[in-house]
């Protein structure tokens, strides 16, 4: 019978990125850099300390997180796929799902009602700090997903190469 955990760890795409190197964790620091960077532009605005053109550059910033999050959104995905129905990792994988297009739509939302005003309202700030504790809920999932499940990550066998000391001799011919 073939173990779930094994299954969980192996890639079902090339494109999922090969194994014990998933292209999802690293496609996901696009978004995440966009809009948190996109709050602070916003907050700053209010503050009165950010540039004249922040609305826009908050704006642009939410534009190319959604673009991010769609290719995060495709590798994660995939990841999901390997992951057997029914099982605690798969119940949490669609919860991390969920939490993170609820955050991408709020975003989305938040792109089109800022289109052409060229100023940031509050509620608009608001809106994307909500979006972003969504999003940092859902991160707290991928990393249960990944640390605690073990979804996507090499096993313990082959992680066990990076802990052989560098100094050793692997010489099977006697001397």
């Amino acid at each position: 019978m073939d173990d779930p955990r094994h299954r969980a760890k192996q890639p079902v795409s090339p494109l999922a990125g090969s194994y014990g190197h998933p292209l999802h964790p690293i496609l996901v620091t696009v978004p995440i850099g966009a809009w948190v960077s996109s709050l602070v532009i916003d907050v700053a605005a209010h503050l009165g300390t950010g540039p004249p053109s922040a609305a826009e550059a908050s704006l642009w910033l939410i534009g190319l997180g959604i673009a991010g999050a769609l290719a995060a959104a495709a590798t994660g995905f995939l990841d999901l796929l390997a992951i057997p129905p029914g099982t605690r990792a798969f119940r949490t994988a669609l919860t991390h799902m969920s939490l993170n297009l609820a955050a991408t739509f709020a975003y989305v939302a938040g792109f089109g009602w800022r289109l052409g005003d060229g100023t940031v309202s509050p509620a608009q700030t608001a809106l994307s700090a909500a979006s972003l504790a969504c999003l940092a809920a859902a991160g707290y999932l991928g990393g249960k997903l990944a640390y605690r499940y073990g979804v996507r990550v090499a096993d313990e066998n082959t992680q066990a190469e990076g802990f052989v000391p560098e100094n050793a001799v692997m010489n099977t011919e006697e001397p």
